[in-house]
């Protein structure tokens, strides 16, 4: 089926008070995202590919062990990033759900070393990526990195949380800080209702 560019859930400068301009969110969803939906579109079309779902592509173009991923799945990964990623965000101040908190300081000792150990493997990420909070098959929780536009679908992981570290992402409003564009996002752009609700 064709990829779609979703609406963002809330208004371009619904984020800015918040250190996520509106310059960055028309720059990051209506070119960047737009332009993985296009380009997407244009190498399934007649394809095996272009009646399945935007998980099934995922799944189904990803090489393990490969240098370089192909461009069906780069841009079908990246279209699926990103839409999970505006959904991860919310301009209002969720608290964090006691399960979630639970569960969080069950993994990883307590929220303050969640954050901190999510941080870092964004940071840490060597070029562009995502950091992720994923429940692995098992149950358990973990913190991944992955490069590109790879995900935990490649993996059968749940995506419980994914923070964009492209530079595309932070540039306009944190430089080259990509350490304080995490912390940022953790302390105040995630939108820990819709984290909740994919346990």
């Amino acid at each position: 089926m064709a990829f779609t560019l979703p609406d963002l859930p809330y208004a371009h400068d619904a984020l800015a008070s918040l250190g996520m301009s509106k310059e960055t969110l028309e720059y990051h969803h209506d070119i960047h995202h737009k332009a993985y939906v296009d380009n997407g579109n244009k190498l399934i079309a007649g394809t095996e590919w272009e009646g399945k779902t935007v998980e099934e592509i995922v799944k189904g173009t990803y090489q393990k062990g490969a240098v370089a991923q192909n461009g069906i799945f780069n841009n079908a990964s990246q279209h699926w990033n990103h839409a999970q990623f505006w959904e991860m965000m919310g301009p209002g101040e969720t608290g964090m759900p006691g399960d979630l908190e639970a569960a969080l300081t069950e993994a990883f000792g307590s929220v303050a070393k969640f954050k901190e150990d999510f941080a870092a493997a964004g940071a840490g990420q060597f070029g562009s990526g995502w950091a992720w909070l994923v429940k692995d098959a098992d149950g358990s929780l973990k913190i991944t990195k992955t490069e590109n536009g790879v995900n935990p679908l490649c993996f059968g992981q749940t995506a419980l949380l994914g923070c964009d570290v492209w530079e595309h992402s932070y540039y306009i409003d944190f430089r080259n800080k990509r350490p304080a564009y995490l912390t940022n996002f953790l302390d105040k752009l995630v939108n820990w209702e819709n984290v909740a609700s994919r346990m």
